[in-house]
């Protein structure tokens, strides 16, 4: 029989999994999609839903969108932040971007908040706090990047969420091999 805390930890080895899987197959489709205007903007749509919809899973499956404030935020915040892509891809490329990385930012912040919240019932959450860290700051690079005159495309984003599928594999692993030697010892 499973415990809670093991339970748990299954889950959150699947959920960090499942996030590395779905970014490398969104940063496989933005690179051969780049030169085609529709269809990078539909993933340009799609990448801040899906992290709605897995941050609303896994609050869900963690007590509740009520017990998980944070996590509740940010599906506000993905949630927004994808009807203010569609917004910004009628302004320029450069809108765009200055989007994700205001999303980047306050994400980024939720994730690390997320994460110090977690150490102290499932540990190993010293990748996420570094992920939500680095998503802040690549924020202000993206903004950054927004005010210059090169045009932006989905390929500026590519890096940001390839760090993302990094910070979530090895995630996934570190529980892994935490719950591995918990069950040998």
């Amino acid at each position: 029989m499973q415990t809670q805390s093991s339970h748990q930890s299954d889950w959150l080895r699947s959920y960090y999994f499942i996030r590395a899987a779905f970014s490398v197959i969104w940063i496989a489709a933005a690179i051969a999609f780049a030169g085609q205007p529709g269809a990078a903007a539909l993933l340009l749509v799609i990448y801040p839903l899906w992290d709605a919809l897995a941050n609303l899973l896994d609050a869900r499956v963690n007590g509740g969108l009520r017990a998980n404030p944070p996590q509740t935020l940010n599906v506000v915040v993905s949630t927004v932040t994808a009807l203010a892509v569609i917004m910004a891809l009628s302004r320029s490329t450069h809108a765009v971007l200055a989007v994700f990385g205001a999303w980047a930012i306050l994400s980024g912040l939720l994730q690390l908040y997320t994460g110090v919240r977690r150490w102290r019932t499932e540990g190993a959450q010293w990748v996420m706090i570094l992920s939500g860290a680095q998503s802040a700051l690549a924020g202000g690079f993206m903004i950054g990047r927004s005010l210059g005159t090169a045009t932006p495309t989905i390929l500026d984003i590519v890096p940001y969420a390839g760090f993302g599928a990094f910070y979530f594999l090895l995630s996934s692993i570190c529980l892994a091999v935490a719950a591995y030697r918990k069950a040998h010892a």
